[in-house]
């Protein structure tokens, strides 16, 4: 039996792993638990993709670092991994955060915060008010700190009750109008197509000057929780021209991370550039990055 501190250490999972677990919620929506797998693919893209040594991110990702020349040589290790959130000091309070990246004598950089919802979507107007909150707090504190948010959503549509459901169904067994993500004919729901408008208001956030309720970026995803499609990124959210896209999430942090942190402050840049993996090390090798590429010193055969 796997120890429940072994089982939320970060391990590198693929995106349809971490929603799949997201999705079919097996422990119940107490905590985090069913949430964690994304909090871990976040900070292992974090590395892989994004140029962070892994040791600045919390949770921490298996990897380790050899050095070579100007590139790293990156290896996969689970015994390296760790687990937990990282606490930042907010202007009104603390916050423990899902992902963070933390640079030494620099103090946090970028992080993600992540919120899931299965069900219940008339409620989403208290997430909101969460996450204008959250971010508020956390950017008093660190302005030019980059923040990211990601809302997933499970993707309930008419009919029965999608498997491992911990929620009620109506006396047929079938979804509630309120529970309803994706209606029958094929569009989102009311609550969460308000929703994305409003959190359309809330990101794009550019330069450390700027409103500090906004994110930098902002990312929301339907996930499938139907046996032909478990896992899978449903189509219809976000919507056609929205900035909230998942696709374009990640490149968005990096890019304001760069302009702040690198280009921005050129005497810290030898602290602060992303790092490049060479194309020989090991941990490139795996079949995840099918997903996305690493960030290499070179063209990946």
């Amino acid at each position: 039996m796997v120890s429940r501190q072994a089982a939320e250490v970060c391990r590198w999972v693929s995106l349809k792993e971490a929603l799949t677990a997201f999705v079919q919620a097996s422990d119940g929506t107490q905590g985090q638990r069913h949430i964690l797998p994304m909090h871990w693919y976040v900070a292992c893209r974090l590395v892989l993709e994004g140029g962070f040594h892994p040791d600045w991110i919390t949770p921490r990702p298996p990897f380790v670092v050899a050095p070579r020349g100007r590139t790293r040589i990156l290896h996969y290790e689970p015994e390296s991994a760790g687990g937990g959130e990282a606490t930042v000091f907010g202007g009104l309070k603390t916050k423990d955060i899902d992902v963070v990246v933390n640079i030494p004598a620099l103090g946090p950089c970028l992080a993600v915060s992540m919120k899931g919802t299965l069900n219940a979507f008339r409620n989403l107007t208290n997430r909101l008010e969460e996450a204008v909150g959250d971010c508020t707090n956390i950017h008093v504190s660190y302005p030019a700190l980059v923040y990211g948010f990601l809302h997933l959503f499970r993707a309930n549509r008419p009919g029965p009750l999608p498997p491992s459901s911990d929620f009620p169904g109506d006396a047929t067994g079938c979804v509630l109008h309120k529970d309803l993500a994706v209606a029958a004919d094929g569009s989102v729901s009311d609550f969460i197509r308000n929703y994305e408008q409003a959190m359309a208001r809330l990101t794009d956030r550019r330069d450390l000057r700027d409103d500090v309720s906004r994110y930098e970026a902002i990312g929301l995803l339907l996930a499938s929780p139907y046996s032909q499609t478990l896992g899978d990124i449903e189509s219809e959210l976000p919507f056609p021209s929205s900035n909230l896209s998942f696709v374009d999430f990640f490149q968005t942090l990096y890019r304001q991370y760069d302009l702040r942190f690198v280009y921005g402050a050129a005497n810290l840049r030898s602290k602060t550039q992303r790092l490049e993996w060479s194309t020989e090390s090991p941990a490139l090798e795996s079949p995840l990055f099918s997903e996305f590429a690493p960030r290499s010193s070179d063209p990946v055969s």
